[in-house]
């Protein structure tokens, strides 16, 4: 029996030292750490959106000729812009035929010919009363293609110009860039129809004769020479 004890006890000490040891590491760990908690999602506002003023969205353009739409006329070749508050199907540019006559859907053709814009915006209006309840029109002149004057000769950049605001024979040359310096600047004459008007540029640009700086007309011929 001691024989038995004997062998078995190197086996215990080592089972008794390997349990010291075990129990000195674990009270060397450290404290084991809470799990976190996942965060939240953060919330986020909706997005508000302003809401669109229908009376400014519009896929047309907005800029035009810078007429006067109560004293300019409406006439052949002319681009007009027709805006019809919240009616897209008759909101456009349209141009006027050389009858003077535009061409609107469902309505067919109306004359706005020798009209101004303010008086073509009625003449819309009143067609459109069968199609649209209390229609609120616009009309504005896009493009002016039935007015233009003609610079000949020997300025510096002669050629044809939209008549689209009241011009003066002064203003028209000084829009073509001048005269070229070959040019008699005493024997400029305006070619209107079977007429010839005669224009002294060296008197104007001094003051003199202004009453020979006429407004042009449609069709004029400036010709310097």
């Amino acid at each position: 029996m001691n024989r038995y004890l004997f062998r078995r006890a190197p086996h215990f000490v080592s089972a008794c030292v390997l349990s010291h040891f075990a129990l000195i590491l674990s009270a060397q760990e450290p404290p084991a750490q809470p799990a976190t908690p996942p965060s939240a999602p953060v919330q986020t506002a909706p997005s508000q959106s302003t809401p669109k003023d229908p009376t400014k969205t519009s896929t047309v353009p907005g800029a035009g000729a810078p007429v006067d739409s109560s004293k300019y006329k409406i006439g052949p070749g002319d681009v007009l812009l027709i805006r019809v508050w919240d009616e897209n199907a008759f909101t456009g540019p349209v141009a006027v035929h050389e009858d003077g006559k535009i061409t609107l859907l469902l309505v067919g053709d109306l004359n706005v010919g020798g009209k101004t814009p303010i008086e073509a915006q009625g003449i819309v209006a009143d067609a459109l009363r069968k199609y649209v309840h209390n229609p609120l029109v616009t009309v504005t002149v896009q493009d002016v293609g039935s007015k233009r004057y003609f610079l000949d000769g020997l300025a510096n950049r002669p050629g044809e110009y939209p008549l689209v605001t009241p011009t003066t024979v002064l203003e028209a040359i000084s829009r073509a860039g001048g005269l070229n310096e070959f040019a008699n600047t005493k024997k400029i004459y305006i070619l209107r129809g079977n007429k010839q008007i005669r224009f002294n540029y060296h008197d104007v640009i001094r003051g003199k004769n202004m009453d020979q700086n006429i407004l042009l007309q449609s069709g004029d011929h400036i010709v310097v020479r």
